[in-house]
């Protein structure tokens, strides 16, 4: 459980609950002819799990890549809102030009469809590895291991205990990450996310080829995540039973355009969310 310090400490963002946290704005993507993504639009609230939900090909991990830098769209803006500190006014942040270390130092992370950890190394070690972006000591003072140094590692290890008390991985902890179940795997990667102190936390389909109880799981963990650490959160996930249960508002993409945008219970009776999975009925 987390301790009420790291309720804070985890969550970069200083935006108010209920206010906008990021903006997609008429963004279009293209590879040569190919048109990945078009006019996409919608609004990320702060405290909010966001899902973004369509068939194979849809253009949803195109998305991600936009907002985390990866790809840069061509139309179409990415825009972070970060609240102010000690009375200090609000700022915002286009992301659509940045490189993705600059987007990760403002707040957001992400997890990949395809696991991306390092597998010869220790979920620690995996986890430590989300802290690079916050120390800021030499290389000569992590060499000879100088006070400055060994401050900001304990400080910093601090932080990576309390994940690693959140998402149940102490049995785990010193283990090389590549001899660990692939439902572990998962959970360490969303863990090193959480490790950046994330104002925005990107998942892709982090429930991806796990089984009914693995899931379970994850969803509980992503709950933690949202309502312990008080991160928002853009979710891709292809198990509409979990987006349905979790989500507080859905985006729907189909042939890289958005068809839908609401509640829950809204996308579901949505005529076109119906079709884009189903298949129009024929007469």
């Amino acid at each position: 459980m987390l301790t009420r310090a790291y309720q804070h400490t985890l969550n970069s963002s200083t935006v108010p609950e209920g206010s906008p946290l990021l903006k997609v704005s008429d963004i279009g993507l293209r590879f040569g002819g190919v048109q990945a993504l078009a006019d996409v639009s919608f609004t990320v609230t702060q405290g909010h799990i966001h899902a973004v939900i369509g068939p194979n090909g849809a253009g949803k991990s195109s998305l991600l890549n936009c907002i985390s830098g990866l790809y840069n769209p061509q139309d179409g803006k990415v825009i972070l809102h970060t609240g102010g500190s000690e009375g200090a006014a609000a700022q915002t942040h286009e992301l659509t030009r940045l490189a993705p270390y600059k987007i990760a130092r403002l707040g957001v992370a992400r997890s990949f469809q395809n696991i991306e950890l390092f597998s010869h190394l220790t979920v620690l070690e995996n986890l430590m590895l989300g802290r690079h972006n916050h120390m800021k000591h030499s290389v000569l003072q992590s060499m000879l291991w100088l006070g400055p140094a060994r401050r900001q590692e304990i400080e910093h290890r601090g932080l990576v205990e309390e994940v690693i008390d959140l998402l149940s991985l102490q049995s785990f902890r010193h283990q090389q990450v590549g001899s660990l179940a692939y439902g572990i795997q998962k959970r360490v990667e969303l863990g090193r996310a959480l490790c950046i102190q994330p104002a925005l936390l990107l998942l892709d389909e982090p429930m991806a080829g796990m089984n009914s109880e693995e899931k379970e799981d994850m969803a509980r963990y992503i709950l933690d995540v949202h309502e312990l650490a008080g991160v928002s959160v853009i979710l891709i996930e292809h198990d509409m039973a979990v987006v349905m249960d979790i989500s507080d508002r859905v985006s729907v993409l189909d042939f890289g355009r958005l068809i839908a945008d609401g509640t829950p219970a809204e996308v579901q009776a949505n005529p076109r969310v119906v079709e884009a999975y189903l298949g129009a009925e024929e007469h």
